[in-house]
Formats: structure tokens, C-alpha cells, sequence
């Protein structure tokens, strides 16, 4: 890719939209959206003189819809190159803010529905609470004072709003929050749903221990996040374009458009036995997120499947069934997050692939997997291969990948983790005094890695807590 490549992208709501190239270095490609929403597929003229998405809808004010996105994160099947136009001047070659290409579609379609599904004084409500200050709310279990302003709001039992333990809920209590964009809910429905409905502004829902059917098909809801063994069925408003699964019925059936097809699943909490839900047939990008051992017999009926992503979240990151991938005709990228247990000749041959991302393996297996794959039409990216023998000793370690950033201070984070671990495990498992010796012990870890921290830099917002992966 070079300044001034010009994609058209399909978004999540079924449309076109397009984006162009503006600054590309070894490492990093900048790409603006382009203030373009058709429902059919645009070409290289009608793009031309096409003005630079500006975000104004939220708490944007007006920032361009402009990513530097890294080399490690495949071009979606969903984009395609068409030709060159000269890059709009307000445009700067490269951005300060780092994401993924599905961030530039999503752009497109979140300002897409601000401008056109939402009532224009919900706008306005949301903007002016910015200076209402306090308000109390009372959800019909006692008011509660908190921020007019306050975007999240957790309605279970481990948030600090109080709701009914049972009986009617009084949802009029969102209008005096009109910021609220994300709720956590707990247990039955009482209302949940119509409240979504009479209010669009709420876009993303946590709903844990949910009832046997799930009905949000009139809602604005467009990332729905969901748990609960006894859910049997799910209904989904066209508008979804995120779902997350975890610690759900196997027999569950979700009811979305066109089978799933715009929509990106994502499995939590997968292991060997986890396989798609019912009704999500068309869906083209899963995410299977869970433990050391993972399926890909989970998705070998997705045959429209184009983008599939596969985290191990606990040792050793062993795929099994990987055969079944051999049989999805359009699978194109496949991304895979801390597979240790993988051997270059886990993947089969598949015709479709364009790009195989890895980070996290053992360093033994590399010249195999390169070498598979030199000469072919597969863009190989290799991220945070470790040593063998280091692994050996650290596969256990939460803080493993730290030192893929920074080698010195990943290392002084995984000893001080394994010293700890060994503290506690010599403790007694009954007795008095035990629990204080555990607390000493995790106590000086956290003043060890603050220390690591002064002197590598090395703990961001995504490190401030990081549990550990031991089963």
C-alpha cells in the first residue's frame, strides 16, 4: 500500500464505505475514513473529492476518523483496493491514535446511526448533561447520588446503584442519566427490554445469568455481551454488530439478519467441547477466546467464515480438529494469541488464506513455519516467539508476555511472580496466620512490580491488573 490507495470497506450494517491511505512505514499504515455510506458498492470516481469523516457524534467534537494501524493486523477480506486518488490536505501523513481496520467501518456506521436513527433532544440531553453535574437516581430501591453524566451503569449486585431484589423496576430512573450508553444486568428481564427499545442511545449491554429467552430484537443495542446456562434463545435487533458469548445453553439458538453475517462472534470462555450457536450460520468473523485447549471443529459449519481469531488464555495453547479449517472455502485470515502448544504442521493447506498472524510460540518451531509458508500467496507475521527452555519455566507465569515489549522489565516482573508463587506454596493450608502470610507475600509482589514499573515503564492501562493463567 502506498498514500493515496483508496478501499472500498464493507460496514457492519450491510453498507459500503471507503477509506484511503494517507502514510505508511515499515511498521505502521494511516488510514482516514471517508464520509461515504451507500448500499451499493462505490467506485474510484464517485470517492473522488469525497470530504474526510469527521466524528461528531457523543462526546466527539469533530476529530477525524484517522488510525495509524500496525503491520500485525490483516486487511479484512471485507476491504478492497480499488486505485488512487490525492489525499485530502486536512489530513496529516500519519495519526497519533493506534486501532485496527475494523475501527475505520465502525466509525462510519456508529456516526452513521448518531445522524440518522437517533431523536435529535437525545442528542441534545446527551451533550448538555456534560454540565449537570449530580443528579440522584432511583431506580425504585432508594436514590442514589451520582454524575448526570456517567456513561456505564452496573445494575447487579456488585454495582453501587441499588435496584429492587425482585418486583418492578422503575427504568424511567435512564432519563436522568442521558450519557448512559453500556448497562450491566443481572437475571430476568423486569423491563429491561422495552426500556432498551423507548431508549436507542444505549448501544451496549452485559447481561449475565439470563433467562431462558432473550428478546432484543426492538432494541439499539449493537454489542451485547451474554451469559447465562439457561439461556435457549436469543433475538438480536438488525443493528448488532457484536456478540459475545460465555458460559452459554450448547443447545442455544440466536435468531440475527441474514444468519449472523454482519456480525462479529466472539466465543469466551471456549474450550474443546464449544461449538456456534444455532441461527449464526452467516457469520464471517469469529473470535474463539478461552482455555489451554481449543477446537476448530467449533466453526467448521461457518462456510461464509473469512476472519477467525483463536487466544489461548491458559498453557500450553493446543488447537485440535485444526483439519476442520481445511473445509472453509473463504477463510482468509487467521490470528492466533499465545499458541504455545502449536507445531508448524498444525494448520492444514487452505487455499483461501491470505495472512497468518501468530504472537506467542515457541522459538523452535519458526524456521518450520516460515519455511511452510516462503513463496506462497500466505503474509506470515510472527510476534513474541520465546525460547524454548525459557518458556519451560515461565509457560505458568500471567507475566509471560511482558517481556515481548520490554525484555529486561518482563523479566523482573516473572521472577518476582515466580518468587511469590513459590512463597505462598511453601504456606501451610490450614492454620492461624496463614491468610496474613499469603497477603504479606502478595503485598511486596505489588511493591516489587511498582518498582519494575518506575524503572522500565512497562505497566500500562491494559497491565494494571493481569490474573494469573495457573489452573
Amino acid at each position: 500500500m502506498e498514500a493515496g490507495d483508496v478501499a472500498v470497506m464493507r460496514l457492519s450494517d450491510g453498507a459500503w464505505g471507503g477509506c484511503q491511505v494517507t502514510g505508511v512505514n515499515g511498521q505502521v499504515t494511516s488510514v482516514y475514513a471517508l464520509r461515504w455510506h451507500s448500499v451499493e458498492r462505490p467506485g474510484l470516481d464517485e470517492l473522488c473529492g469525497v470530504e474526510p469523516l469527521k466524528l461528531d457524534h457523543h462526546a466527539y467534537d469533530g476529530q477525524l476518523a484517522h488510525l495509524s494501524i500496525g503491520n500485525w493486523h490483516a486487511v479484512p477480506p471485507g476491504f478492497t483496493w480499488i486505485g488512487s486518488l490525492p489525499v485530502h490536505g486536512a489530513v496529516p501523513a500519519f495519526s497519533s491514535t493506534y486501532s485496527g481496520w475494523q475501527s475505520l467501518a465502525d466509525d462510519v456506521v456508529r456516526q452513521r446511526h448518531w445522524d440518522r436513527k437517533l431523536p435529535a433532544t437525545m442528542k441534545s440531553a446527551y451533550r448538555a448533561a456534560s454540565t449537570r453535574g449530580q443528579v440522584d437516581v432511583d431506580f425504585g430501591a432508594g436514590a442514589v447520588t451520582i454524575g448526570a453524566a456517567t456513561p456505564r451503569l452496573d445494575l447487579t449486585d456488585e454495582g453501587s446503584m441499588r435496584v429492587p431484589t425482585s418486583g418492578p423496576v422503575r427504568w424511567s430512573a435512564l432519563d436522568q442519566l442521558p450519557r448512559c450508553t453500556a448497562l450491566t444486568w443481572a437475571g430476568p428481564d423486569r423491563g429491561l427490554a422495552r426500556a432498551l427499545a423507548d431508549r436507542p442511545l444505549v448501544s451496549s449491554l452485559t447481561w449475565r445469568d439470563a433467562p431462558a429467552v432473550v428478546n432484543l430484537a426492538d432494541t439499539g443495542v449493537q454489542h451485547l455481551s451474554l451469559a447465562g446456562a439457561d439461556v435457549c434463545e436469543v433475538r438480536l435487533p438488525r443493528g448488532l454488530h457484536g456478540l459475545e458469548l460465555a458460559a452459554v445453553n450448547p443447545s442455544l439458538t440466536v435468531c440475527a439478519a441474514d444468519g449472523g453475517r454482519w456480525l462479529h462472534l466472539t466465543l469466551t470462555g471456549a474450550d474443546a467441547e464449544t461449538t456456534v450457536p444455532s441461527g449464526l450460520h452467516g457469520v464471517r468473523e469469529v473470535a474463539l477466546d478461552g482455555s489451554g485447549t481449543m477446537s476448530a471443529a467449533a466453526v467448521a459449519g461457518l462456510k461464509d467464515l473469512e476472519n477467525l481469531r483463536i487466544h489461548w488464555r491458559k498453557p500450553p495453547g493446543r488447537l485440535v480438529d485444526a483439519a476442520a479449517l481445511a473445509g472453509l472455502p473463504r477463510l482468509a485470515v487467521v490470528e492466533l494469541v499465545d499458541g504455545y502448544g502449536l507445531d508448524a504442521d498444525t494448520l492444514p493447506d487452505t487455499a483461501s488464506l491470505t495472512q497468518l498472524s501468530i504472537s506467542g510460540l515457541r522459538r523452535s518451531i519458526v524456521p518450520a513455519v516460515a519455511a511452510r509458508y516462503r513463496g506462497s500467496a500466505v503474509r506470515l507475521v510472527i510476534q513474541g516467539a520465546k525460547p524454548d527452555t525459557w518458556l519451560a519455566a515461565n509457560l505458568y507465569n500471567p507475566f509471560r508476555d511482558w517481556v515481548d515489549d520490554d525484555a529486561r522489565g518482563g523479566t523482573a516482573a516473572c521472577k518476582a511472580y515466580a518468587n511469590t508463587f513459590r512463597i505462598i506454596g511453601k504456606l501451610p493450608q490450614t492454620g492461624d496466620g496463614c491468610a496474613d502470610e499469603a497477603e504479606v507475600a502478595l503485598r511486596k509482589l505489588v511493591e516489587t512490580l511498582n518498582r519494575i514499573d518506575q524503572r522500565y515503564d512497562i505497566i500500562d492501562t491494559l497491565r494494571r491488573e493481569k490474573p494469573s493463567t495457573r489452573s
